[in-house]
């Protein structure tokens, strides 16, 4: 973990955190210290492992990346306030566990691919705001440049199998629609 005095906190939604790559991505650069990643307890020990399963039908293989995600980060888990909870009035109330994980921890920001779930109406008393994955991730590339291009290269230089060279990651990332990520990458290439 890097020594930044001024990172800030960024809340990390449950759908941001089920894809493989955008996962890693995240983690990758939260591992560098770029940003202190936070989740609420029932995105991790609820929502993770349901939507995991829907999306790739192995429960096991669930369990085991939530086991990854909180050995890593044991910081990272936010039990939720229940009072504060009951308080907040979101589009779906089943998202309140975020927001509320993020005024608790005095989070900056909440990376969801449910934008609508999570309006500035509600979010700006609290001085946070939502953002996609792929704005946050090309936030991080733009603030931060070749210290999140190395945090990149070095999740990418872990994969083996099978192994993923600069291209490959780029094409993957764009892919996925993470077309700002993809764009500011390439940029990168050659150190990537």
């Amino acid at each position: 973990m890097s020594g930044h005095a001024d990172r800030f906190t960024v809340v990390l939604d449950t759908n941001v955190l089920v894809g493989a790559l955008t996962r890693n991505m995240l983690l990758s650069l939260a591992e560098d210290g770029l940003f202190r990643a936070r989740w609420s307890q029932t995105t991790l020990h609820q929502e993770f492992e349901r939507t995991f399963v829907k999306l790739y039908n192995d429960g096991d293989l669930a369990a085991r990346q939530r086991a990854n995600i909180e050995r890593a980060f044991p910081e990272g888990l936010v039990v939720e306030d229940p009072g504060l909870m009951v308080s907040l009035t979101l589009p779906d109330p089943d998202d309140r566990h975020v927001l509320a994980a993020a005024i608790q921890t005095k989070a900056a920001v909440i990376v969801t691919q449910n934008l609508k779930d999570f309006p500035p109406e509600s979010l700006t008393p609290h001085e946070i705001e939502a953002i996609s994955t792929d704005d946050f991730l090309a936030d991080c590339i733009d603030l931060a440049g070749i210290e999140a291009v190395a945090a990149f290269r070095r999740m990418r230089e872990r994969f083996r199998n099978p192994q993923i060279d600069a291209e490959a990651l780029i094409l993957r990332i764009e892919q996925l629609g993470l077309g700002q990520t993809a764009t500011m990458l390439g940029e990168y290439r050659a150190v990537l």
